[in-house]
């Protein structure tokens, strides 16, 4: 390493305590994301307390119990805000301690343009020879974030793997601030979701529409899970990745020599994701391989960048969809489950793809366990409050257990009998009803 670099990086080393110092009251702070919270900074800054008032938090999915939020439930001092939500952002939420900041993943770097921080804390691997911090997998929001922020504060971490991308590397020059993490730890793990057997119903219902030489992006969940291990074991290849997200969906497909990336019209034998959430192998495939690149979500998640390949693939899931198609995947009502995310973003490239399919899984119902009854998912209108995540005239393909159904070109009443037809039976007639009181319901449907 020069020692130029290394002299550098002697004279900014501090401990949390001291780097937070630069914090002053009303800054805006942006923390670390997914699967690398800056936990030491976090303490370091909830241990101010009394000196700071107004400090306004920009996170992205934390996934913690922010020490800053258990310090100061009257949110004088410190109120978090958060442009995506995880279960724990869910559990803060629930406390009133949690604001989703509304907004679509190929702006993100945008909103950090219009809205940047004061204070930057990012997680990073070690600083290599030529002065370069590595971002690791976390780039789907500190990418936009630090190339806007004022100030930037970095914890090493040595267990971080190294992720390839022109936009993962920050160099020693723009850091202010670097803390050495004891005992550094692992990135966040999450279990794989096992698919149930609605979620194998799905999939064996989307599986047959892939093509030899498409372009997938799959959401998080059993389905996706399911789709990957289903495609593994089939004769489709020379499958291409242009993803917001790597999950472990992709892992049998990596295994099984499924992706190549050959038949892409852009990024050429490249993986291409804004960031990755899943478990230690996943994170042991990424780390030092330069087939997989992570992006700033406004190259990713670019409809007009992505839509360049043909035959991508966009499955992801939702919670609700109502009878003329309009789709909620973030919220039920006023309790926010997630965010908008890069949803819309690809849904609606994938329609404009050459041979490209957008595709939402749906399980049909769910059962109330108190009344042994199922409710419907597909829905005659929302919960008041519930976001609306994409809009009916974007929506394309919805999938459940019973069936696929293409709602593009269909006018509501052709929407409304598309989607009772793949609805949970028990719950059919119930929506016929609510179709004919909304006057959507023609006296020549089939039901």
């Amino acid at each position: 390493m020069s020692n130029s670099y290394w002299n550098e990086y002697k004279g900014k080393l501090a401990s949390a305590d001291e780097a937070v110092k630069i914090i002053k009251s009303g800054d805006r702070v942006g923390y670390g994301e997914c699967a690398y919270p800056t936990l030491e900074l976090d303490k370091a800054l909830a241990e101010r307390k009394d000196e700071l008032f107004g400090i306004y938090i920009m996170a992205g999915n934390v996934f913690h119990y922010c020490e800053t939020v258990k310090a100061d439930p009257s949110q004088e001092h410190f109120i978090l805000n958060n442009i995506s939500f995880s279960p724990w952002d869910r559990r803060m939420q629930e406390d009133g301690l949690d604001y989703l900041i509304p907004s679509v993943l190929h702006e993100y770097p945008d909103i950090y343009r219009d809205n940047p921080v004061d204070v930057a804390f990012v997680s990073v691997t070690p600083m290599n020879e030529k002065g370069y911090f590595n971002l690791s997998t976390q780039g789907v929001k500190v990418v936009g974030e630090l190339k806007h922020a004022k100030r930037i504060i970095v914890e090493i971490h040595d267990k971080l793997p190294v992720a390839y991308g022109n936009d993962n590397w920050l160099h020693i020059s723009r850091v202010d601030y670097i803390v050495e993490v004891e005992n550094s730890r692992l990135p966040m793990c999450l279990p794989t979701a096992q698919a149930d057997e609605i979620d194998i119903k799905i999939a064996d219902n989307i599986v047959p529409v892939i093509e030899d030489g498409a372009c997938l992006q799959l959401g998080v969940g059993g389905t996706p899970n399911q789709i990957g291990k289903i495609i593994a074991q089939s004769d489709v290849k020379d499958l291409g990745v242009h993803t917001e997200l790597i999950c472990d969906a992709y892992l049998e497909l990596f295994a099984a020599g499924k992706v190549t990336n050959r038949k892409k019209n852009i990024d050429k034998g490249m993986t291409m994701c804004s960031f990755a959430l899943g478990s230690q192998p996943l994170y042991d495939y990424i780390d030092h391989n330069p087939s997989v690149n992570i992006a700033c979500p406004s190259y990713t998640n670019n409809p007009w960048i992505i839509m360049q390949n043909d035959k991508v693939m966009s499955i992801c899931n939702c919670l609700n969809v109502d009878i003329i198609g309009q789709v909620s995947a973030e919220s039920i009502g006023r309790k926010q489950v997630s965010g908008t995310g890069g949803l819309m973003d690809f849904h609606y490239a994938a329609y404009h793809s050459q041979g490209g399919k957008a595709i939402l899984g749906l399980h049909s119902a769910r059962l109330d366990k108190k009344t042994g009854k199922y409710v419907s998912n597909i829905v005659p209108a929302f919960v008041p409050g519930t976001v609306v995540t994409m809009p009916a005239s974007l929506t394309s393909y919805i999938t459940t257990e019973y069936g696929m159904v293409n709602l593009k070109g269909k006018s509501t009443w052709e929407r409304a009998e598309a989607l009772i037809s793949i609805a949970h039976p028990d719950c059919q007639d119930e929506l016929v009803q609510a179709s004919k009181e909304a006057n959507i319901w023609r006296k020549t449907n089939k039901r």
